[in-house]
């Protein structure tokens, strides 16, 4: 069993960490318990999906999809930085990852926002 005291310090390493190192954080661990980490499926949205045309219309949650960085590398570091806050090394990682999301379930006019922002740095991006 493990001690308040473990579970405590474990959560205070998680806090400190950064999206891309909870993301390596997530591959450690299914990889080493041979576990698939995936958001549970609500019942009632397998035959929504089989209506994809009513999908879309119904869409209010967008991800800008990075994927690739063109020409310009550095300006689109900068571009990530902009709309995610996240620090350089985090946005290079990210950038250099491509094709990565950068912004994921945010409303339609912010995702676009952010795909003209990138586009405007030098990077091809994509909404989903």
């Amino acid at each position: 069993m493990i001690s308040d005291e473990k579970v405590t310090q474990i959560i205070d390493i998680v806090k400190e960490m950064t999206a891309l190192e909870l993301v390596d954080l997530k591959k450690a661990f299914e990889e080493t318990f041979d576990v698939q980490a995936s958001a549970p499926m609500m019942m009632g949205a397998m035959p929504a999906a089989a209506d994809a045309g009513a999908e879309e219309e119904e869409q209010t949650a967008f991800d800008v999809v990075l994927e690739s960085f063109g020409d310009k590398k550095i300006q689109v570091i900068k571009a990530v930085r902009a709309v995610t806050n996240l620090g350089l090394k985090e946005a290079k990682e990210l950038v250099d990852g491509a094709p990565k999301p950068v912004k994921e379930g945010v409303p339609k006019e912010e995702a676009e926002k952010v795909k003209k922002e990138l586009e405007e740095a030098g990077a091809t991006a994509a909404i989903k």
